[in-house]
């Protein structure tokens, strides 16, 4: 069966890898002819390089150099030894809403007010300092989980944390759950602080550091969201980066949850476009922008990434009218100065993807709006992180352009072609359907804008060795029309609403096996 299995799996890949060479020199050879024609010389070139992205071309160069940088790093400079982070010992705390007799005598401790069982917090039960198990655990780390009404994976979740963490090193805040959130957590033994007041992801997190004083009992803070489960290497590799003591925060590196038989179809193609898009993001563009020599990521994802304490007491987790807080915990770190962004595929964490579509068009548009109103918030001030953000905005709001028109010309196109005469004699429609059809065939467009994407897909099966993305690509074309219209939608709403942070839960599946 397994020999089978990687003979399919060996010639999916060279039919995809294939299609893909074979779709590029196609349209790579009409696009060229297209420009030839329409006399735009060697801009038509430089126009057909762009169609795959400035930032991505960019990104790709700096990321292989970086790679070739860390290669040679690696065989000329030996691991520095590991070093601990050395403090006094932290107060002890008292674990809200455990169960003794659920946690079991000899993790529980002795009894504390009301029978409530006392933990160390930031300890193991060595009596080191908090952080993952091992005889040299690197820098202390404490586990903050928020959660708003997760109670189909938190238990996952913690699960995840608890088999690299000690139990009092994991916090879980629940932020005025509606339903047994908290329970579950407590049921685990963690430390659970529950609002009564709905204050949001950020203000949940803000709430559990002052609660107790995290930043100064660790010497960092992972942030862990309820929907996510952590690479049995990720807290390895994060203090690996970590060693390094101008990295202020460790991107994670995010993993679509890939399991078919739990979704629908529509689910199914959301996960694989999530899957090639953040393939795409974290390795041909976040990889070359947390080169230490660039330094320039303008986002550490909120759901499993790592902030050093000593930056994290800088950073204004809570500001008012951003609806989320991850863009702005990032441009916080450029703007104060705090130290760099490190991101490396060691710290991978799996992420629950939308089920429906619905959810995906509320949650990209939070991320969208967030990603917006932290510019507002911040402003433009003289930095290189600024020079290199503003090219990036400049791509994404004329890409979004172009994609909409170009789609709505197609649609045009499209109606005019099928409509026949009858459409052709209606005013001002004829002239302009030969206008446009003239200069941009039904076909160019389709071939113009459907083929860059598929090819992406192609490259990715190989990668990931999944037959199914060419069935799932097909469809993600759509997809790419719904984030230009929420990327150029949102623009103008950042600046004329402010959000106040709570929490628009999806619905969610458990991540039990």
């Amino acid at each position: 069966m397994r020999i089978a299995r990687f003979i399919g799996g060996l010639l999916t890949g060279l039919i995809a890898l294939v299609l893909a060479v074979a779709l590029f020199v196609y349209w790579f050879a009409f696009a060229a002819d297209m420009a030839a024609a329409a006399g735009l010389g060697a801009f038509g070139y430089v126009f057909l390089w762009l169609a795959f992205g400035a930032n991505l071309l960019l990104w790709t160069a700096a990321g292989l150099l970086r790679l070739g940088e860390d290669s040679i790093r690696a065989v000329v400079r030996p691991r520095a030894r590991r070093g601990r982070a050395v403090g006094a010992a932290p107060p002890e705390r008292v674990l809200v809403a455990a169960d003794a007799s659920e946690v079991g005598a000899s993790d529980a401790g002795p009894p504390g007010p009301g029978g409530r069982p006392v933990r160390p917090a930031g300890r193991h039960a060595s009596g080191r300092p908090g952080g993952a198990r091992g005889d040299d655990p690197g820098i202390s780390l404490a586990v903050v989980i928020p959660a708003h009404n997760e109670e189909p994976v938190i238990h996952a979740a913690i699960g995840s944390a608890l088999s690299l963490f000690d139990r009092w090193d994991v916090y879980v805040v629940s932020d005025s759950s509606k339903d047994a959130t908290a329970e579950i957590a407590a049921r685990t033994g963690v430390n659970v602080l529950e609002l009564l007041t709905n204050r949001g992801k950020a203000g949940a997190i803000e709430a559990v550091i002052e609660e107790f004083s995290l930043t100064e009992n660790y010497g960092g803070v992972l942030i862990l969201d309820a929907d996510t489960e952590l690479d049995p290497g990720y807290v390895e590799g994060a203090r690996r980066q970590l060693e390094d003591p101008s990295v202020a925060a460790v991107a994670g590196f995010v993993v679509s949850e890939w399991k078919p038989q739990e979704r629908t179809i529509v689910g199914r193609t959301i996960s694989a476009y999530r899957d090639r898009l953040y393939f795409m993001l974290q390795y041909l563009m976040r990889f070359g922008q947390t080169w230490r020599h660039a330094n320039t990521a303008f986002i550490v994802p909120g759901f499993a990434s790592v902030y050093r304490s000593e930056a994290l007491r800088e950073i204004d987790v809570n500001p008012p009218g951003l609806v989320i807080e991850d863009f702005n915990m990032t441009f916080e770190v450029h703007h104060k100065r705090l130290g760099r962004i490190s991101m490396n595929p060691d710290t991978k964490a799996y992420s629950q993807d939308p089920f429906t579509f619905g959810d995906y068009y509320k949650q990209v548009g939070r991320w969208t709006l967030g990603f917006w109103q932290t510019i507002r918030r911040h402003g433009i001030w003289p930095s290189v992180f600024w020079a290199f953000l503003a090219l990036y905005v400049v791509e994404v709001v004329l890409v979004s352009l172009v994609l909409l028109l170009t789609a709505l010309l197609g649609v045009f196109v499209l109606v005019g072609t099928l409509g026949g005469e009858p459409f052709g004699t209606l005013p001002f429609f004829g002239g302009a359907f030969t206008a446009v059809s003239a200069l941009l065939p039904l076909t160019a467009i389709a071939i113009g804008l459907f083929i860059p994407d598929y090819m992406l897909t192609c490259l990715l099966t190989v990668v990931r060795r999944r037959p199914s993305y060419l069935l799932y690509g097909l469809f993600f074309f759509p997809i790419r029309l719904v984030d230009a219209y929420l990327s150029l939608r949102m623009v103008s709403k950042a600046w004329t609403t402010d959000s106040d942070g709570r929490w628009s839960s999806p619905d969610r599946t458990s991540n039990k096996s």
